[in-house]
């Protein structure tokens, strides 16, 4: 096996034939799984707009999800090799998606507002940089033709005592 390629795999099972297929764009479901060896299978569906169930996820949110937890875990492993003590990290993200008028459309562009609280002593301006690296080495980033910006913030507090 080569140690440069990794595979992913899964498995999309339609579960919205509601008896008569995809003969009215009405009639049928949008609800389907993904399924992933070994892991809780993911239940999802089309966004509302397009007769969606508004309680399960989208492609949209899982695009934008994708992202946003990429960039998250490519930032935390160059922050703890790199010597900056993450205390917590939330991102508050948007993607503007455009219609194209011919029933099709592109996300133009992902903005990540990631909010980092580092330790005191962590270097800030380090912390900051650190998220243009990330951004880099995401594999999920360097996939998309989308552009992608982050606008993060980096707080600091005292780190909590060991117990």
């Amino acid at each position: 096996m080569r140690r440069d390629v990794h595979e992913y795999s899964a498995r999309l099972i339609w579960d919205g034939n509601n008896g008569n297929g995809t003969s009215t764009y009405a009639g049928y479901g949008r609800q389907y799984r993904v399924l992933i060896g070994g892991k809780p299978a993911i239940e999802g569906t089309a966004d509302p707009m397009f007769k969606g169930d508004a309680s399960k996820h989208n492609p949209e949110d899982l695009f934008l999800a994708a992202i946003s937890g990429c960039h998250m875990l490519s930032y935390l492993a160059l922050c703890a090799r790199e010597g900056v003590n993450v205390l917590a990290y939330e991102d508050d993200l948007r993607g503007t998606l455009k219609f194209d008028g011919r029933g099709g459309g592109k996300f133009e562009e992902v903005v990540l507002h990631p909010t980092v609280t580092i330790t005191e002593d962590s270097d800030r301006k380090l912390a900051i940089a650190l998220h243009e690296k990330a951004h880099e080495l995401c594999f999920i980033a360097a996939s998309c033709s989308v552009p992608i910006r982050n606008e993060p913030v980096v707080e600091s507090r005292a780190a909590e005592p060991s117990v």
